[in-house]
C-alpha cells in the first residue's frame, strides 16, 4: 500500500509538472504573438508607401497598376521621390522579364538591372544598389560622386565607384514571373542590403556619400516590373525634395 501511495503521489506531481510546463510554454506562446504583432505594427508605421504621385519620373515611364503598385515596361526609367525619407528604401516586385526593345548603358554596355537610389542628391551625386539581372546575376552597391557637377550634361556616366562589401552572399537569379523583394537600409556610412529578407551585402559606402543630401529613388534598364515601393519615414525635419523634381535630367 504504501508502495502504491507513492506511486499515486508521482502521478499527481507528474501531472502538476505538465500543467505547469504546458501552461508556461502558452504563456511564452502569447508573448511571443504579442511581441510579433508589435514589432510589425511598429515596422509598418516605420515605412512610408512611396505612390506614383510622390514620384518625378526623369526618364522613361512609370504607369499606375493596382492600388499602389506601379508598372514599368521602357527600356530606360529614372525616378526620384518626391517626399522627405530617411535613405533607406525597399521594393516588393513581380519581374516580367527583358523589354522587348533593348538600351545602351553610358558604357555602351546593354544590361538588365533595376535598383534602388539613395541619398539622390542630383544626377551626378548618389548611392545606388542595383540588382543586375543579365548578362550576370549580381548586386552591386555603388557611389556616383562628382562634386562639382549637378546635371546629367555635365556629369554624363562619370564618378562611378563600386563600392567593395566586407560581408555578401549572391542574389537569386531572377525568372520572369517571380516575386522579390530588395531592400536596402543606411544608418551613416553603414550600408545593409536584403534580398527577399535575407541580407546579401553589407559594408561602408565612405563620409562622401553619408554627407550627400538627398532623396530616395528607383532605376531600371530593360526590364520590365511591377512593384511596390516603400521608403522609411525621416527622423526629424528634412528638405522639401519636391523642388528637387528635374524632369529631363536622369542620372
Amino acid at each position: 500500500m504504501p508502495h502504491r501511495a507513492t506511486s499515486n503521489l508521482s502521478v499527481v506531481k507528474l501531472a502538476r509538472f505538465c500543467s505547469v510546463r504546458a501552461y508556461l510554454a502558452a504563456v511564452a506562446a502569447l508573448l511571443g504573438t504579442v511581441l510579433s504583432s508589435t514589432v510589425a505594427r511598429a515596422q509598418s508605421t516605420d515605412w512610408l508607401t512611396i505612390t506614383r504621385a510622390d514620384l518625378c519620373v526623369t526618364s522613361g515611364t512609370v504607369d499606375r497598376a493596382n492600388g499602389n503598385r506601379m508598372r514599368v515596361d521602357v527600356p530606360e526609367m529614372r525616378a526620384i521621390a518626391t517626399i522627405a525619407t530617411a535613405p533607406s528604401a525597399e521594393i516588393r516586385f513581380h519581374y516580367g522579364g527583358p523589354t522587348k526593345k533593348k538600351t545602351h548603358l553610358g558604357s555602351g554596355q546593354v544590361r538588365s538591372q533595376f535598383g534602388l537610389k539613395l541619398r539622390a542628391q542630383d544626377p551626378c551625386n548618389l548611392v545606388y544598389v542595383m540588382w543586375r539581372i543579365e548578362p550576370e546575376s549580381e548586386l552591386v552597391v555603388s557611389v556616383k560622386r562628382n562634386p562639382s557637377q549637378h546635371t546629367s550634361a555635365e556629369c554624363h556616366n562619370h564618378g562611378y565607384t563600386n563600392i567593395k562589401p566586407t560581408k555578401s552572399s549572391p542574389v537569386p537569379p531572377l525568372k520572369a514571373g517571380e516575386s522579390h523583394t530588395l531592400r536596402a537600409e543606411m544608418k551613416g556610412p553603414a550600408l545593409r542590403v536584403y534580398a527577399d529578407n535575407k541580407q546579401v551585402w553589407e559594408g561602408d559606402v565612405g563620409a562622401e556619400a553619408r554627407a550627400l543630401e538627398g532623396t530616395v529613388g528607383i532605376r531600371s534598364d530593360n526590364v520590365r516590373l511591377d512593384f511596390e515601393y516603400l521608403a522609411r519615414r525621416p527622423v526629424g525635419s528634412a528638405p522639401n525634395f519636391s523642388t528637387a523634381c528635374n524632369k529631363g535630367d536622369p542620372d
